[in-house]
């Protein structure tokens, strides 16, 4: 595991969990790889004993479109998701098309972020080539699945907090 990201896996951050549910949103483009990751933030989730769903769309680009529906479709419903967790996987090509999927599909993610109600976690890799997608499901650069879950519980734990604090 990189020294750099230690301290997302300190759960001592981690309260006011109860009746916490995440939508997991993933991609079928590099299922080889994006199934590890979502199997990571199931057993993370599963520990924490937070209700979960799980969503597939074609590829990343959709992510963003996909959760924005999950949103929308669940207002009013009294199933809204916590949090939503986007798992999906860009590996390098020889054009610029990574490029521009990964500019869109971070763009959609942060837009997201700006205006739901809820957190969008960012579980999409970004990477060169096989190797570095592998080296981040539970290799050097630890397990990007279950971070994902991680933040995202943080998340939820924050805007609870938050919200009590405000009152």
């Amino acid at each position: 595991m990189s020294i750099h990201n230690q301290t997302l896996l300190n759960n001592a951050g981690i309260l006011q969990l109860e009746g916490a549910s995440v939508v997991i949103v993933y991609t079928e483009w590099n299922d080889f790889i994006v199934n590890e990751l979502v199997a990571g933030a199931e057993r993370t989730l599963d520990e924490y004993k937070v209700g979960h769903k799980k969503l597939v769309v074609p590829g990343s680009f959709e992510l963003p479109f996909a959760c924005r529906q999950i949103w929308e479709q669940s207002k009013g419903t009294g199933s809204q998701p916590s949090a939503i967790i986007a798992f999906g996987c860009v590996i390098r090509g020889e054009t610029p098309h990574f490029d521009y999927v990964c500019k869109a599909v971070t763009d959609g993610i942060l837009q997201l972020n700006m205006e739901l109600p809820v957190p969008v976690i960012f579980g999409i890799l970004t990477v060169n080539n096989q190797e570095q997608a592998t080296d981040r499901l539970g290799g050097a650069h630890g397990h990007k699945g279950e971070e994902g879950a991680l933040t995202a519980l943080k998340m939820i734990s924050f805007q609870r907090q938050l919200s009590k604090s405000y009152l």
